[in-house]
């Protein structure tokens, strides 16, 4: 198979299970263009009226439709089955054993028909983003696994872990791994809204105060905070999580009237997960070349410290005439001007002089 090329744009994010919303708009307040994508009509409606402003001055794309498997695709499939959840709108997905175990948990599924996206197309047409979020309910390797047949890869990506199955886990770690992402992170999903809260200054875009609604995804990327562990690690840790929690684990199926027994297991997994459990459980993972990126960055910092620096404003930069170079996974020479639009970190270049571009609004420069 042909290897496809795409541009990467540091300013993207694609948002796979738009919802209604939450994550949407946290991405899109912290500046980033935004392709989201959503099955479900009525949520659809909902996120075009609810983000009308950035619709129309195009900072944000909807698409909407399922995204299915590459065969699927290539047998020419138009249209695909969608079992819309009529009582948790989250739980919309075009698995039928996905639905089953919705219905088994005593929820009703109203079918109904959508388009099909070519995900491929889409991401020739827009590029390759920093960020990828994926909540597709069952179908979230899809997008995973369509990276392979390109060249760049996203900084970042954060999927649904199944703790109901280790097998599925350690298969979707596996191919994360394969495609050169070496750093994970298993987050627990139900304590985001009392526990999480943007960081100041913000390594991701801009700052925005934000209280993360029920059901958000919450930080990403840099700002993520907590330990990125290896993917042994990782595999460690949703051993354990699986082995206790899942469906089948201990906790269900042998101490269900054990309460007691139950709360002090449940006290050792806060400890060793740094969550509430039980729960449910985003993995995020960091491309190999985002690690390389932040070490460079941080050593660019240093050496900048070291100088005498001086804070000016950035419009003054408008009569240096010096190179600039942007850090931010790597080294790309931009022009001067467009730093005015720009939030990333940066260098200034003056003869062999380093003077680091502060994130925000100001600049430091060598003062000598």
């Amino acid at each position: 198979m042909n290897e496809l090329h795409a541009a990467k744009h540091k300013d993207l994010i694609y948002d796979f299970g738009m919802h209604k919303g939450e994550d949407t708009e946290f991405y899109l307040r912290k500046g980033f263009r935004v392709i989201a994508f959503e099955a479900n009509p009525e949520l659809v409606r909902l996120c075009r009226n609810r983000l009308k402003g950035f619709i129309d001055q195009g900072q944000l794309t909807v698409i909407e439709g399922a995204i299915l498997n590459p065969d699927s695709i290539k047998a020419g499939q138009k249209k695909a089955l969608f079992y819309k959840n009529d009582d948790w709108s989250d739980w919309g997905t075009v698995c039928a054993d996905r639905a089953e175990r919705n219905a088994r948990h005593g929820t009703s599924n109203s079918l109904i028909e959508v388009d099909v996206i070519d995900l491929p197309n889409v991401m020739l047409r827009y590029g390759i983003p920093h960020y990828m979020k994926i909540d597709l309910e069952g179908i979230d390797t899809v997008c995973v696994e369509v990276l392979r047949r390109f060249r760049e890869r996203p900084d970042y990506i954060s999927v649904e872990a199944n703790k109901n199955s280790f097998a599925s886990l350690k298969h979707e770690i596996n191919t994360l791994a394969d495609l050169g992402y070496s750093s994970f992170q298993a987050v627990e999903q139900s304590t985001i809204p009392h526990a999480q809260s943007p960081q100041y200054p913000a390594t991701e875009g801009n700052y925005v105060a934000q209280r993360f609604e029920w059901g958000s995804s919450g930080l990403f990327g840099s700002e993520l905070g907590g330990d990125w562990k290896s993917k042994r690690g990782i595999l460690r840790q949703y051993r354990m999580i699986c082995f206790l929690l899942s469906e089948d684990g201990i906790l269900r199926q042998t101490l269900l009237r054990a309460t007691r027994l139950r709360l002090l297991i449940y006290r050792f997994l806060r400890h060793f997960t740094k969550a509430e459990v039980p729960g449910w459980y985003d993995t995020h993972a960091r491309h190999s070349r985002a690690e390389t990126g932040n070490v460079l960055d941080s050593q660019l910092i240093r050496q900048a410290r070291r100088l005498q620096l001086t804070s000016i404003p950035l419009d003054s930069l408008k009569s240096i005439k010096d190179k600039v170079v942007l850090i931010d996974g790597g080294l790309n020479a931009i022009p001067l001007d467009s730093l005015k639009s720009k939030e990333d970190k940066a260098v200034l270049i003056d003869g062999k002089e380093l003077a680091h571009f502060m994130t925000g609004h100001n600049v430091g420069v060598n003062s000598g």
